[in-house]
């Protein structure tokens, strides 16, 4: 299981953060990544966590003014990206003009969907992985794997008749081992969640707890 910690715009220290990502990642052997914002890649990848950012821009070098250039956020020390957050919705065309981009930068993709049906058609895409996230349950205290467990075993469906090779992440309220181990159990290969750890008092128990069923 992949645990993908999106920091979004969260008043958190990201530094801090992802040092004990790293730490837990090194004591227990999960895999567990951050994505910070774009201003704090660098830092956040020299404490040594897989690092992600939150959204790339399907954009060439040039007069792009405000635009993500996959490039740089490679340069930076991002190893990959998400794609179509519930906050960040791009049209299916961008999405893999996107795709397009993050490959080219050699970054690994994340595509964000907000039902099995949208999950079908992201996976047709290519991405390594499809993120179901009902948007109703984002920021809340139920997940999804306990809300409607029946939204993560029809994605990770759709995304197995459209692109077997795809992987199927669980995010939208996922906040503890027992999310995780549910999400698991469901046919889930990872989970993205954010303001679990990054709001969290002591990131690292969170974190810990998370891993713990892995």
């Amino acid at each position: 299981m992949f645990v993908l910690v999106n920091l979004k715009a969260y008043d958190c220290d990201a530094v801090s953060v992802a040092e004990t990502a790293a730490d837990v990642a090194s004591d227990t052997g999960a895999r567990i990544a951050v994505a910070p914002q774009p201003a704090e890649l660098t830092a956040v990848a020299e404490t040594g966590v897989e690092t992600w950012a939150q959204h790339v821009d399907p954009i060439p070098h040039g007069s792009h003014t405000g635009s993500v250039h996959a490039a740089s956020v490679a340069a930076a020390g991002a190893t990959g990206t998400l794609l179509n957050h519930s906050e960040r919705r791009l049209k299916l065309a961008d999405i893999d003009a996107g795709l397009g981009a993050a490959e080219a930068a050699g970054l690994d993709t994340v595509v964000c969907a907000n039902n099995p049906d949208q999950v079908g058609s992201a996976a047709a895409l290519g991405p390594d992985a499809v993120a179901v996230e009902p948007p109703e349950l984002i920021g809340g205290d139920v997940s999804v794997a306990s809300a409607d467990p029946d939204i993560v075993t029809n994605a990770v469906v759709a995304a197995a008749d459209a692109n077997p090779a795809v992987d199927v992440f669980c995010g939208a309220g996922i906040a503890t081992g027992a999310d995780v181990a549910a999400a698991a159990e469901l046919g889930a290969d990872g989970v993205l969640l954010a303001s679990g750890v990054a709001l969290a008092a002591d990131p690292d128990a969170v974190l810990r707890d998370l891993v713990s069923s892995l």
